[in-house]
């Protein structure tokens, strides 16, 4: 399979390219957003279990959105049983994909503390008069710490960005995907790069009334996604995803 290096300003383009999938089928597309919110509250709701579940389980969900803006992008009706079709097919594969993300997360989270002190949390929320300059070395020290941890968590979350996608529609097994997905965010460093700073910017302008922007931000940001994997993957090969396909 072929990896592209897309130019620079491409970053900018996935996000115009996934507002025209969107705008094919937008009701729809809010919808099946909105459902994936509401799962990912209520899993919120069970101390430990649920976070923890919803981990694992969340390059579940994502493939099925990525089978739905296929869909969409082929001028089909996307259908909300798409949200659970990776279930049936590759649920084994993407729960792996899922471990590797959640552990990620912990190492890095785990890192942060390290290196910033047990401490500095505590006292940068401590609401009794505190010593400046501890409150100063506090936040030096949980800077460095969010800093090292994002060094740690970036490889992993350029791992899992594609994985998804490679299983779902090329049946990779989910170590080959992950290596190819971070391959492909290597190459692709400098329109990943813009495409995060677009997002971030359109993230604070979406949140301004009432975070109510993000009802159209979101589901545009899904179908953005789908639209740099076409644009950096071959598609030739892509298949959809049957119960027979699930490893």
């Amino acid at each position: 399979m072929e990896i592209r290096t897309a130019a620079a300003g491409r970053g900018w383009e996935w996000i115009v390219e996934g507002f025209r999938i969107f705008r094919k089928q937008p009701l729809t597309w809010i919808t099946l957003v909105m459902i994936l919110v509401v799962i990912w509250f209520v899993s919120l709701l069970m101390p430990l279990i649920g976070p923890l579940a919803i981990n694992l389980v969340s390059p579940v969900f994502f493939a099925g959105l990525m089978l739905a803006c296929k869909t969409t992008d082929e001028d089909g009706e996307p259908e909300f049983s798409q949200l659970f079709a990776a279930f049936k097919t590759h649920a084994s594969p993407l729960i792996t994909v899922g471990g590797v993300y959640l552990v990620g997360n912990i190492v890095a989270v785990a890192v942060v503390f390290a290196v910033a002190g047990g401490t500095a949390l505590p006292t940068l929320m401590g609401k009794a008069a505190i010593d400046p300059e501890a409150v100063l070395a506090a936040a030096r020290g949980l800077l460095l710490g969010m800093v090292v941890g994002m060094a740690v968590f970036v490889p992993v979350l350029m791992a899992v960005w594609f994985a998804p996608l490679l299983i779902v529609f090329h049946n990779q097994p989910p170590v080959e995907a992950m290596k190819m997905s971070y391959t492909a965010s290597l190459r692709n460093t400098l329109p990943l790069l813009i495409y995060g700073v677009a997002v971030l910017v359109l993230g604070i302008i979406a949140s301004i009334p009432l975070m109510l922007g993000l009802i159209v931000l979101l589901p545009v940001l899904v179908c953005s996604i789908y639209a740099s994997y076409k644009d950096i993957f071959t598609m030739a090969d892509a298949t959809p995803a049957t119960p027979q396909e699930n490893t």
